[in-house]
């Protein structure tokens, strides 16, 4: 049964005081009119509990835009939601059309550095997140006094002599609910054994990120990623500084007695505290990345979960983690972003990030 503005309403309830389910919540199918975001296809969810946010069909089915009554959770980038016609795939071509959002994918067969593979020039981050979606279906449902709402679509990342992966991913929502669910399925539909490399790219921005606000990790151990910087001060964030340069942290995260791992960022200085967590499956995804960037007007946490490091797929290979899936294989990836917004989520959280 869901709740809107503090009060439980079954299905009836709510039917009788609107004219359409769409005016409380729903999804609906857009598309962007103007600039360089010409053409990319988008669908717009609003839950009825405060949270709306953008998923980018056109891009890889990234979620852009993300609000929550108005205040902001993601980072978005100068550069828009770009078409990915202007996709450059060399080097580090792709932060040219990194939007940030509030997730961006990354992968299938190549996250983190540049490298050369086997003569093949991989670029920052991989392709998926500039791969349009095909089949794309946005669809909903009442399950008794429940009304679920969702888009589905299929992202190939290909090339003749070449890998073959399909990503279909699912994007649910709820209404009244402050969750969005992500079921993904990478399949290898090609003949031969492909690389598999996948990282969400969560990106937390200014109100959740502001000077004081707390990166809660169950964090075991840190280590950073560059020679010559300490772990002190990760799970903290100072105010915007000229020239900053980023901070990279890998670390080994705590799952619960399900296996699960919860992740959050929180600005306590608003309410009782402002702020989204993250909750994936470690057996799934079982390294996490830690982006920190603390330069005026590039303010921005990342929060990471993959099944692989940063450094590109030359250093995965040689560190042995490097995943491969084989011809016909499936790889199955469950995750939940959720909305921080009163002092008894934050101490929930608090509980679920405490190492035991």
């Amino acid at each position: 049964m869901a709740e809107l503005f503090g009060r439980k309403m079954t299905k009836q309830e709510l039917l009788e005081r609107v004219g359409t389910i769409h005016q409380a919540a729903g999804v609906k199918k857009v598309r962007f009119a103007d600039g360089a975001e010409e053409g990319v296809e988008a669908c717009i969810f609003r839950t009825g509990s405060g949270l709306s946010f953008t998923v980018a069909a056109g891009r890889g089915m990234d979620i852009a835009h993300a609000d929550w009554c108005g205040r902001s959770l993601g980072f978005l980038t100068s550069v828009g939601e770009i078409s990915p016609q202007y996709y450059e795939p060399e080097e580090k071509g792709w932060l040219r059309s990194f939007f940030g959002g509030l997730l961006t994918t990354c992968g299938l067969t190549q996250v983190g550095s540049p490298c050369e593979d086997n003569g093949q020039k991989l670029g920052l981050h991989g392709r998926i997140s500039n791969i349009p979606a095909r089949n794309l279906h946005c669809g909903a449902e009442w399950q008794d006094d429940d009304y679920i709402f969702w888009a589905q679509g299929e992202m190939r990342e290909t090339a003749f002599y070449g890998e073959n992966l399909l990503l279909t991913r699912k994007i649910i929502a709820k209404l009244g609910e402050n969750s969005i669910w992500i079921n993904d399925t990478v399949e290898n539909q090609a003949f031969e054994t492909a690389p598999h490399m996948m990282l969400y790219h969560f990106n937390a921005g200014f109100p959740c990120v502001d000077a004081g606000s707390q990166i809660m990790l169950p964090t075991l151990s840190v280590t950073p990623r560059d020679h010559g910087y300490s772990e002190e001060g990760f799970d903290k964030v100072g105010a915007p500084t000229d020239g900053a340069a980023e901070r990279v942290y890998y670390h080994e995260m705590q799952a619960d007695s399900d296996g699960k791992v919860t992740a959050a960022i929180v600005n306590p200085n608003i309410g009782g505290g402002f702020g989204f967590y993250i909750r994936y499956n470690k057996n799934e995804l079982p390294f996490f990345t830690e982006w920190k960037l603390e330069a005026k007007g590039r303010y921005v946490v990342g929060l990471e979960p993959g099944n692989c490091h940063v450094e590109g797929r030359v250093k995965e290979s040689e560190r042995g983690t490097l995943q491969t899936l084989s011809p016909g294989e499936k790889r199955c990836y469950s995750l939940e972003i959720g909305v921080i917004t009163s002092n008894r989520d934050l101490e929930q959280i608090l509980r679920q990030t405490k190492t035991r």
